[in-house]
């Protein structure tokens, strides 16, 4: 199987923009009108926190002195991903009833993650469901947390 040259390109923005995402939609699912709030939610994390992280990974790319191409490259790859993937999670909120959105994303999104990093065991020669397994570790309390997270906000201010 041929594996992308540079996973490089799109992990950062696949990583951050499904955890990111995931997290947010378990977050707000408690909220008055909780369809609405993802969707503008997301849709803000699409565009204003897609921008803000890819100037700071352009800006970074820079600090360590990759080339200007390359840097561009790298920069656009990252807002095309990450933007791609959270208008994913919009559609499916859009167009689907709350609860099956939600488990939808939740299938998407660590599928997405579970692909990516089994790639990464892959081209890194290690064992690639032990990285599966280590991601997933990392990003299934973060949404946990946030699930919780936001029926305690909503609970005491809702």
């Amino acid at each position: 199987m041929k594996f992308p040259k540079d996973l490089g390109r799109f992990s950062f923005g696949a990583t951050s923009s499904t955890v990111t995402s995931l997290g947010l939609i378990f977050g707000l699912l408690e909220a008055s009108n909780p369809k609405a709030s993802i969707i503008g939610a997301l849709l803000l994390i699409a565009v204003a926190d897609n921008i803000a992280d890819s100037l700071g990974f352009h800006v970074y790319r820079e600090s360590v002195s990759s080339k200007p191409e390359n840097i561009r490259i790298f920069t656009l790859s990252n807002f095309i991903t990450r933007f791609s993937i959270t208008g994913l999670f919009v559609l499916l909120f859009a167009f689907l009833p709350l609860q099956i959105a939600a488990l939808a994303c939740i299938i998407l999104g660590l599928g997405i993650l579970s692909f990516l990093s089994y790639l990464i065991g892959v081209e890194r020669k290690t064992h690639p469901i032990r990285e599966v397994l280590i991601h997933l570790g990392v990003a299934i309390p973060v949404i946990l947390v946030s699930h919780f997270l936001g029926q305690l906000i909503f609970s005491l201010f809702g």
